[in-house]
């Protein structure tokens, strides 16, 4: 009897140990998928900082196009003013899309494709955007990681007890695949 009683309190250290270590891997995967979109949201400040300026550069050229300015500088309050990773996601996405139509509509005045300033924020804003790129791959690497994690056997069974679900990947919108259509 003595000997089943050591062999009960084993398992439980066991038990007690292996819940221990999955609980604090959770909470470093969280963190991780945390610390992760602050780099996507990084990139993002740095890119709704550099529209601005290139806007206020085209703006000076072709007055005419309000329209594409005003999708641009409403879909990017929206993401200042976005709650939580999921509305901020879709923001991002309408910047991207109306960051998209100002694109082809300066592709369409070759002036402004000559203009040293537009030029030079062309360029820093297509880093910025590569910059994005690689940073939304690693949070859905993140993602995919915890995701993974918590659903493995006998992780499941507890990590749900701990409160730890299952989190969204970045992805992109339906449509995004098509080039925006600008008439002018």
């Amino acid at each position: 009897m003595n000997k089943l009683k050591w062999i009960v309190v084993g398992l439980v250290v066991v038990l007690v140990l292996y819940s221990w270590s999955l609980y604090n891997g959770l909470v470093n995967a969280n963190e991780g998928i945390i610390g992760q979109w602050a780099q996507v949201e990084t990139q993002y400040q740095r890119r709704f900082d550099l529209i601005p300026n290139l806007v206020n550069s085209v703006k000076g050229i072709m007055a005419q196009e309000k329209e594409v300015f005003a999708d641009l500088a409403e879909a990017r309050t929206r993401y200042s003013g976005a709650k939580n990773v999921d509305d901020k996601v879709k923001a991002a996405n309408d910047v991207e899309n109306s960051f998209s139509r100002l694109l082809v509509v300066m592709e369409n005045y070759p002036q402004l494709r000559s203009s040293e300033t537009v030029l030079t924020l062309m360029s820093q804003l297509e880093g910025t955007e590569n910059r994005i790129s690689v940073e939304r791959g690693r949070f859905n690497d993140f993602v995919k990681t915890y995701n993974a994690k918590i659903k493995r056997f006998p992780a499941n069974l507890l990590s749900s007890l701990y409160g730890f679900d299952e989190k969204s990947y970045f992805e992109s919108v339906s449509g995004a695949d098509k080039v925006p259509e600008v008439n002018l």
